[in-house]
């Protein structure tokens, strides 16, 4: 059975459109620099790296809208990772913290979870501090696993919201805060560094320069194990000769005796 063209059009008009900022792709980018840390039992080994922070924002009278989002140079994660979206809404007055599925990010327990809140709470501060905090349900798998939902906690808390537990297993969770001036915009700046263009190049400039004298000393290496290799050389036919010659003269004293 079809259905009538009026059907179409009414289920056409009920499917929800995208929000026209959905897709916005990044329009300015940051290098940020994580600090080495030693060795974590859960999320392994945490070197030094370098990471981008790409921002895009949008306004209207209705809304507004920060996007940031952590690119990982040679590593591709998925669209919902690594994403932290600060939306306004001037009609109801209220600032809500996204994505919906929660802060996933990668690499884990750098600092980058209390970074990305940072930056969006001092964005939301400095323009609407009288603004209301829309809270939310916190995903369930973050609490699969205690340390990793007491991490989770932690950093909710460090920023200013409230985290309730609506079970005895504490796996339901919520989040709250009362006004965006009640959040905090401060990080681990040991763990969390930006790094602007002048120090990038200095940095670049100093690698550089550190490559270009390990240069000379590796050819300053290979000039001196040529020279003990010719030494040795030298040496191993002047041994030579001495066992010719030795065997020479016992051959010739044995022929004497035995004359």
């Amino acid at each position: 059975m079809t259905e009538s063209p009026a059907e179409q059009q009414s289920g056409e008009e009920a499917a929800p459109q995208p929000h026209p900022w959905a897709d916005l792709a990044t329009e300015r980018c940051e290098l940020l620099r994580l600090s080495p840390l030693p060795i974590d039992r859960h999320t392994g080994v945490r070197p030094l790296r370098f990471v981008e922070l790409g921002r895009v924002e949008r306004h209207s009278r209705e809304q507004s809208l920060l996007r940031l989002v952590i690119e990982l140079p040679g590593q591709k994660v998925r669209k919902e990772q690594n994403l932290l979206e600060v939306w306004a809404d001037h009609r109801s007055k209220e600032v809500r913290f996204g994505p919906d599925g929660g802060l996933q990010l990668e690499p884990q327990n750098r600092g980058l979870g209390r970074f990305l809140l940072a930056q969006g709470i001092a964005w939301a501060k400095q323009r609407w501090a009288h603004y209301r905090v829309e809270g939310g349900a916190l995903p369930a798998k973050d609490a699969l696993d205690n340390d990793a939902r007491l991490r989770r906690d932690h950093v909710l808390k460090a920023q200013g919201f409230q985290v309730n537990y609506l079970d005895s297993l504490q796996l339901k969770a919520s989040y709250g805060a009362g006004r965006v001036s009640e959040l905090h915009g401060d990080w681990h700046r040991e763990k969390v560094q930006w790094v602007g263009l002048q120090e990038a190049a200095a940095m670049l400039e100093q690698a550089d320069q550190n490559l270009q004298r390990q240069d000379v000393a590796i050819r300053n290496l290979e000039e001196r194990i040529a020279v003990y290799k010719h030494e040795d050389g030298g040496l191993r036919f002047t041994i030579a000769c001495l066992v010719v010659f030795a065997l020479f003269q016992a051959g010739l004293l044995i022929w004497i005796i035995t004359r």
